[in-house]
């Protein structure tokens, strides 16, 4: 053989290996970058991302855009290495995203969770801040269970036996003086229905000697209407903050954008505390992209949000809900609000 083919020859197996490595070989990292970005005051799929119905709500204009974090996993060798030159990408050992003790069926369950329980909290937030009154919410009925075809979640429960249970003490204490087997009345309102009276036999749970309701309770913020969010796939807390805002921003009269593209992040809590969350550099670059003027940041976000070292956008710092709507009417007069 040619002495000069054996040498080409030899010099090319090298290469061919690196590029099978690079094709087929699997890294322990997961890449993070900016995600969809979705206006809370808009539609997805034909439907409004927050859905109220049952009482009039308000003309919106403008952004109040969420933010998201994209996740890949199953990185080849060679994708983890375009990815990270890319300079869009951050790569991070695949164990801190997916526990090693859990599935990935299981974290997107807990994220799932996650999301849910932020939905909850920004009504909760966004009709506490409107003023509604707190009442004994149903969050949850159990099925089977003796309240299962009776009670929904988001009732309200006024009284237990014709007694007024004004919050979950008074109503877990009227439980505890019962037996199971016995028959009890509960006076309830309902979103977008009438008001209604269930008599519910009580069953019986081993973790107690008294009867045994099967719903979940709590103290919150009650309206007669309902909010949904029309999200799907997006897993996390942290569009809790910008929900809220769409859900006061369709309820009261004015654009709280006063016409400029907002975006930001934020967990919420059912009191109307902002939260800090992950992944705030990849959010940015995400509403900058998409062409945001002004990014909400949880006020424990704001060195890393500074970072980023971009002035394309005006950082603005909130720590609570009332806060960021105060911020936003600050803008909208043309004033300066807390910034990072």
């Amino acid at each position: 053989m040619n002495r000069r083919i054996l040498t080409l020859m030899t010099a090319f197996v090298p290469i061919v290996v690196f590029g099978v490595l690079l094709a087929v070989v699997t890294v322990p990292f997961v890449s993070l970058g900016p995600g969809p970005t979705f206006n809370t005051l808009g539609e997805v799929d034909g439907k409004q991302v927050v859905a109220i119905e049952g009482t009039p709500t308000k003309p919106t204009a403008g952004h109040l855009n969420m933010t998201t974090v994209a996740q890949r996993d199953g990185l080849t060798l060679g994708q983890a290495l375009t990815l990270w030159v890319s300079g869009r990408e951050q790569l991070v050992p695949r164990d801190l995203v997916f526990p090693p003790d859990k599935s990935r069926e299981d974290v997107e369950k807990d994220q799932n969770a996650d999301f849910k329980r932020s939905e909850d909290s920004a009504e909760y937030a966004a009709l506490g801040y409107l003023k509604y009154p707190d009442a004994v919410r149903v969050e949850k009925v159990n099925d089977p269970g003796p309240s299962a075809g009776k009670l929904q979640a988001g009732d309200a429960i006024d009284s237990v036996n014709g007694t007024p249970v004004p919050d979950v003490a008074a109503f877990t204490s009227l439980l505890k003086a019962t037996k199971p087997g016995q028959e009890i009345v509960i006076d309830y309102r309902r979103k977008n229905a009438p008001a209604g009276t269930a008599r519910i036999t009580l069953g019986t749970n081993g973790d107690r000697d008294y009867g045994y309701l099967g719903v979940a309770v709590l103290d919150a913020p009650w309206a007669p209407f309902s909010i949904d969010f029309n999200l799907a796939n997006i897993g996390g807390p942290s569009a809790g903050l910008m929900f809220s805002l769409a859900v006061i921003d369709k309820l009261t009269t004015g654009d709280l954008n006063g016409g400029k593209f907002i975006a930001g992040t934020g967990t919420i809590s059912a009191d109307g505390k902002v939260g800090p969350i992950g992944g705030i550099t990849h959010k940015m670059l995400a509403a900058q992209e998409a062409g945001a003027a002004v990014f909400l940041v949880p006020a424990e976000n704001c060195d890393e949000a500074k970072s980023m070292g971009d002035d394309r956008m005006e950082l603005v710092k909130v720590d609570a809900l009332g806060g960021a709507v105060d911020s936003l009417h600050t803008l909208t007069s043309g004033g300066h609000p807390p910034t990072c």
